[in-house]
Formats: C-alpha cells, structure tokens, sequence
C-alpha cells in the first residue's frame, strides 16, 4: 500500500523541516542576542586600556590624559590609576577611583589585575611610558575567564561535538516521533483499503479499535447499508428486466391473432371502404406494439449487458447504405425519399462493430424522421471520417425539426422517454434510446442537433 508510506514519509518530511528551521531560528537568535550584547571594538575595555596607557605623558613631573580619553573614560564610567614600573607604587590615579584600592602592588598582582578583578571590579592593563595603567569598570558591566584551563582537543573540536550533539539529538526525537506515529498510522491501512473497496462496491468490514475506530465503526455501517442497497437493487432490476421479458412474451401471441384477423379483414371484398380504412388502422398501429415490443427487448437486453455482441470489422459504408437500402424496400411511402450524400473519394470506413446492431441503430434514426414529419421530408444519409480516427455517421431531416430546448434536453437526459401531446400517436422515444444504447456498447457518442437543411440531426461517433 503506497499511501500508508507516503503519509509517514510527509509527516517525517515536516518533521525535519520544522526542525531545520527551529535549529536556523535558535542560531538566529542566538547570533543577535551575541551581537547585541557584545561591546563595540571602538569602546573595548582592552581597547580603552591600551588607548589610555599610550595617551597618559608627562609634563613636568605632572602626569596629563588627554580630554578625549578623559571623556571616553566618564562615558564608560571606568577609573584608572598608573602603576610604576620601578617602585610599584600608583603614581597617579583619575578622581573616581574606589577608596578601598591599594596604593602599592607586588609583582603577584599584577596577573590578577590583568586576568581578573579587584574588588569586584573587572579590570583591564595597558602599556604606559613609565609603568602599567589599570583600568576598572563597574562591577556589573563585564564578566571575565579567570581560569581559563580548557583542554586544547576540546576546544579544537568543539564545532565537531557539538555538531554530533545535534544528530544524536535529532535522531532520538525522529525516532520518537516515527514510534509515536507508527501507532496512530497503523489503523490507517485498513481504513483506506476499505474506502477503496467501498468505492468499488466490495463488503467492507473493519477491526473497530484503536484511535480510529469510529471512523471504522461508520464505515461498517456503511458498507453494510450500501451492499444492502446494491441486493435491493438488483432485485429490481432482474424483476424489471423479467417482466418486460414475460409481458412481451403474453403480449406476442394475442397481437399476432389480431394482426392476423385485422389482415384478413382488410383483404376481405365485402367491407365498405370505411371498414377497410378502420382495419388498415388497426394493422397499423399493431406493427407500431409489435416495434414497441421488440424495442423494449432489446433495449433492456443492452441495458442489463444480455444482448451478444458479435463484433467484426465492417465497412460502415457498406453497412449504412445498406441499411437505407433495406428502409427503402420496405416502405411505399413516397413522402420519404432518402438521399445519400456520402462522399465519392471516401471508399470505406472500417469500423469494428455488431453489424445487426448498427443497421439497427440505423433504422431507427430513419423511422424517428419519419415520425415526427407527419406531412413529409427528405431524409439525408452520410458517411465521413475524422482526423481523430473515428468514423461519422449522419442521419438528418429538412422536417420541422427541434427547439434548441429540446435538443439540449435530449444531449442531456439520461433517457428518451418523450412523449407527444397528441394522445392517439404517442412515441416514447425508445428509438432514440436504443440508438444510444447501441453506440455506447461500442464505446461511441450520440450527438443530436439542428440540421443545415432545417430539420433534425443525429450524429453517431464511433471509433476505428
């Protein structure tokens, strides 16, 4: 299972980066806060001392600071005093220096001076002509290594320890993490295999434990209310599709005793013309159940996949001028000329389909013309192929044709079930239905719209 893996490569994913951006942010800060915090060079107190150390001369037997230094040491509010080089005594000191500071130094205080404090006062020494000046600061101003004793591979590899620190340290916290996930990921697999079989329609049912069970729990339920569902459903539509079966099969043989009477009738000499006229009715509106039977068979065989497709690769030129042939055979209605307006540089058009079916599907979009144009029409027949390799088939009228309302409707409704306003020639649209039925088992596209010749179109696309 791909998703499991991939959801905790994300979450580790995340991990890592927030880490790395923590660990950036920390340096961050951790760098402005030393920037912040550390002196600038120009006011150094090592700076200031040796500054002050060369500035400090003699005029005299006087000893002279210059107002620059003298100025820089009340900005700091540091104090200094001069210790000579031969006696060791202060020789001179600024006006703020502490009370409690020695007037004489051995040569052991010195380093403490210099490394250290005095009094609590951070110190720092500076060369002058005749001796050392020490500088003081406030107690609170300076903190200073008074024993500076590291080892020398210590400090040497530092950078490399503390980087060891760092993957040592992420490697336990992504450990954590991976074990504390692994135990909330581990209900996850389950629950989108199940998803995943229920989208394909399978029984689901899930262990209902753990952080997720639940979201289980309701995905059973589910699965249970769909799979009932689905059993419900296909009892309706096996009962539907057996009572179309059993109804057309008690309807043939009564309907074949009255078109049989009806004909007789109609061939009888002792009827009036009136009689003759009212048996033609009843001969044909007979045909139109028998039409209706044999469509409602056929269009429930394709609907529930009973119908046996015999696929073959056939020119579909051949097919549909065939099939206008036989439509033409068959019908002594002159009112309903076919013409063929295939191309003559189009020799063939080989596609690869249930050749019954298509004739069928054919016929159908003929006798749909012929329907709805009570008072006549040409019929336009044509064949043509596309640079998407598919083969176009092309059934239109010059009739009355349709509303744009109605052609979207039929482009768009799941069915043809239409049915006229005129109650005694009701057409249920089982024509176009079956029409489309045909098309899509061979994995083609229905298209209706308006004529160029002012009628109606049906455009079949089927693929090569």
């Amino acid at each position: 299972m791909k998703n499991v893996p991939r959801l905790l490569r994300r979450f580790i994913g995340i991990l890592m980066l927030s880490s790395v951006l923590l660990l950036l942010i920390n340096f961050g800060a951790f760098a402005l806060i030393i920037i912040k915090h550390s002196p600038n060079i120009s006011v150094s107190p090592y700076n200031i001392a040796e500054e002050t150390g060369k500035a400090l001369r003699t005029f005299e037997s006087e000893y002279i600071l210059p107002e620059e230094i003298s100025h820089k040491l009340e900005a700091n509010n540091a104090w200094a005093f001069l210790i000579d080089k031969d006696t060791l005594q202060v020789v001179w000191e600024t006006e703020n220096v502490p009370d409690n500071t020695p007037d004489a130094y051995t040569l052991s205080d010195i380093p403490d001076l210099t490394i250290g404090y005095l009094d609590g006062y951070p110190t720092y020494m500076g060369k002058a002509e005749n001796g050392i000046v020490v500088l003081g600061f406030p107690k609170d101003s300076f903190w200073k290594h008074t024993r500076p004793s590291w080892d020398y591979h210590f400090i040497a590899n530092l950078p490399y320890t503390i980087l060891k620190i760092l993957i040592i340290n992420t490697a336990i916290i992504l450990m954590i993490y991976i074990i504390a996930n692994v135990k909330f990921l581990k209900p996850v697999k389950p629950i989108i295999n199940g998803i995943q079989d229920l989208s394909a329609g399978k029984p689901v049912h899930i262990h209902e434990k753990g952080l997720l069970s639940e979201i289980s729990a309701n995905i059973n339920r589910t699965s249970e209310i769909l799979q009932k569902q689905q059993i419900q459903l296909k009892r309706k539509e096996k009962a539907r599709a057996n009572w179309i079966a059993g109804v057309s099969h008690d309807i043939r043989t009564p309907l074949s005793m009255i078109m049989g009477y009806a004909g007789q009738l109609d061939n009888s000499k002792n009827l009036s013309e009136t009689e003759h006229k009212k048996a033609a009715v009843i001969i044909r509106q007979s045909n139109r159940i028998k039409n209706l039977i044999n469509d409602l068979n056929l269009a429930s065989k394709l609907e529930y996949d009973m119908q046996p497709l015999v696929r073959t690769q056939e020119n579909a030129i051949s097919i549909v001028r065939q099939a206008v042939v036989d439509f033409m055979n068959m019908s002594v209605d002159t009112n309903y000329p076919i013409e063929w307006k295939t191309s003559s540089n189009l020799s063939a058009c080989y596609i690869n389909i249930d050749k019954n079916l298509l004739k069928r599907a054919i016929a159908n979009l003929i006798q749909n013309s012929i329907n709805h144009n009570e008072n006549g029409c040409i019929i336009y027949a044509s064949v043509d192929d596309d640079e998407n390799g598919n083969c176009i088939i092309c059934i239109e009228d010059n009739g009355v044709g349709a509303s744009d309302e109605l052609i979207a409707q039929l482009n768009n409704a799941p069915h043809y079930m239409v049915c006229d306003t005129n109650t005694t020639e009701q057409r249920h649209g089982l024509g176009l239905l079956i029409v489309k039925q045909i098309i899509n088992v061979h994995n083609g596209k229905v298209l209706i719209d308006h004529s160029k010749y002012g009628g109606f179109k049906v455009i079949l696309i089927i693929p090569k």
